[in-house]
């Protein structure tokens, strides 16, 4: 057998990241997340069940620095999740195939969820 030097997967050292790619794996990953944070909003619910001392302990970890961080980046996640679905189910109707109106949406997806995230915070917070 012959000492061959050559890389097993040369795709991966001449990859070029597409939006359509990165949307892709940011979809999933952050499905996952939308996953677990359906479950602990669900525990947190029940939690009323378990008695105000369980239920107050968590209001104090969601009203502190690190609870209103992972609250605003579940609305991300929820946002981006959402239209992207939207995005989906434009290409499952036929449309948007074209690669400029791909890349197009896929950025209007990426902006969108920020714009959302900032909207739903800023009505949250009662300044609009």
């Amino acid at each position: 057998m012959k000492n061959n030097n050559n890389p097993l997967s040369p795709h991966l050292q001449i990859y070029k990241w597409q939006i359509s790619s990165l949307l892709s794996i940011t979809h999933r990953i952050v499905g996952v997340i939308n996953i677990l944070a359906i479950t602990l909003i669900c525990i947190w619910t029940l939690s009323l069940l378990a008695g105000e001392n369980i239920y107050e302990t968590i209001q104090l970890f969601l009203g502190s620095f690190f609870g209103k961080f992972i609250i605003v980046f579940l609305c991300w996640t929820f946002s981006f999740h959402i239209l992207n679905e939207i995005r989906h189910l434009i290409w499952d109707m036929g449309y948007g195939f074209d690669l400029k109106v791909t890349k197009i949406t896929g950025v209007l997806t990426f902006i969108g969820s920020f714009v959302l995230t900032i909207l739903f915070y800023l009505v949250g917070k009662n300044i609009f």
